[in-house]
Protein backbone atom coordinates (compact mmCIF):
# COMPACT_ATOMS: atom_id res chain seq x y z
CA UNK A 1 0.00 0.00 0.00
CA UNK A 2 1.15 3.26 -1.17
CA UNK A 3 0.88 6.84 0.78
CA UNK A 4 -1.48 9.11 -0.07
CA UNK A 5 0.17 12.08 -1.79
CA UNK A 6 0.14 15.61 0.88
CA UNK A 7 -1.15 18.49 -0.67
CA UNK A 8 1.98 20.65 -1.41
CA UNK A 9 -0.06 24.21 -0.91
CA UNK A 10 -0.93 22.85 3.04
CA UNK A 11 2.41 20.48 3.45
CA UNK A 12 4.06 24.47 5.07
CA UNK A 13 3.76 25.21 8.82
CA UNK A 14 2.49 28.30 8.55
CA UNK A 15 -0.39 27.64 5.98
CA UNK A 16 -1.54 24.63 7.61
CA UNK A 17 -1.64 26.63 10.90
CA UNK A 18 -3.83 29.22 9.38
CA UNK A 19 -6.02 26.73 7.80
CA UNK A 20 -6.18 24.78 11.22
CA UNK A 21 -7.09 28.17 12.52
CA UNK A 22 -9.56 29.13 9.93
CA UNK A 23 -11.33 25.76 10.37
CA UNK A 24 -12.33 26.21 13.99
CA UNK A 25 -13.98 29.51 13.38
CA UNK A 26 -16.22 31.74 10.49
CA UNK A 27 -13.42 34.00 9.79
CA UNK A 28 -10.14 35.84 11.41
CA UNK A 29 -8.87 39.16 10.51
CA UNK A 30 -5.00 39.37 10.10
CA UNK A 31 -3.83 40.52 13.20
CA UNK A 32 -5.82 37.50 15.40
CA UNK A 33 -4.15 35.03 12.42
CA UNK A 34 -0.80 36.94 13.16
CA UNK A 35 -0.64 36.75 16.73
CA UNK A 36 -2.24 33.02 16.65
CA UNK A 37 0.78 31.89 14.33
CA UNK A 38 3.42 33.86 15.91
CA UNK A 39 4.45 35.11 11.64
CA UNK A 40 5.97 38.26 11.05
CA UNK A 41 3.54 40.53 8.73
CA UNK A 42 5.49 39.79 5.62
CA UNK A 43 5.36 36.19 6.00
CA UNK A 44 1.75 35.75 6.68
CA UNK A 45 0.66 37.98 4.01
CA UNK A 46 3.07 35.95 1.46
CA UNK A 47 1.42 32.48 2.61
CA UNK A 48 -2.18 34.13 2.77
CA UNK A 49 -1.78 35.49 -0.71
CA UNK A 50 -0.29 31.61 -1.67
CA UNK A 51 -3.85 29.87 0.15
CA UNK A 52 -5.83 32.23 -1.77
CA UNK A 53 -4.23 31.99 -5.10
CA UNK A 54 -4.98 27.84 -4.78
CA UNK A 55 -8.22 28.59 -3.74
CA UNK A 56 -8.22 27.91 -0.01
CA UNK A 57 -8.90 31.09 1.49
CA UNK A 58 -11.24 34.45 0.39
CA UNK A 59 -9.13 37.43 1.96
CA UNK A 60 -11.78 40.74 2.11
CA UNK A 61 -9.88 44.21 2.88
CA UNK A 62 -12.14 46.74 4.33
CA UNK A 63 -12.41 49.12 7.01
CA UNK A 64 -12.85 48.86 11.14
CA UNK A 65 -13.36 51.73 13.16
CA UNK A 66 -11.20 53.52 10.45
CA UNK A 67 -8.26 51.13 10.67
CA UNK A 68 -7.58 48.80 7.67
CA UNK A 69 -8.75 45.61 8.34
CA UNK A 70 -7.99 42.18 6.37
CA UNK A 71 -10.63 39.13 6.72
CA UNK A 72 -9.91 35.61 6.06
CA UNK A 73 -12.35 32.59 5.66
CA UNK A 74 -11.79 29.49 4.02
CA UNK A 75 -13.34 28.83 0.97
CA UNK A 76 -15.65 25.39 0.10
CA UNK A 77 -12.37 23.75 -1.66
CA UNK A 78 -10.05 25.24 1.17
CA UNK A 79 -12.18 23.00 4.26
CA UNK A 80 -11.81 20.09 1.54
CA UNK A 81 -8.39 20.17 1.23
CA UNK A 82 -7.90 19.61 4.98
CA UNK A 83 -10.13 17.20 5.15
CA UNK A 84 -7.88 15.64 2.56
CA UNK A 85 -4.64 16.63 3.76
CA UNK A 86 -6.34 15.18 7.43
CA UNK A 87 -6.95 11.87 6.24
CA UNK A 88 -3.95 11.49 4.42
CA UNK A 89 -1.71 12.26 7.50
CA UNK A 90 -4.35 9.60 9.18
CA UNK A 91 -2.90 7.05 6.68
CA UNK A 92 0.69 7.93 7.48
CA UNK A 93 0.11 7.14 10.64
CA UNK A 94 -1.29 3.63 10.37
Amino acid sequence: MGFAPLDPVLHNQLRLAVVSLLIAVDEADFTYLLERTGATRGNLSVQLTKLKEAGYVQITKGYKDNYPNTRCTLTKAGIKAFEQYVKAIKGYLQ
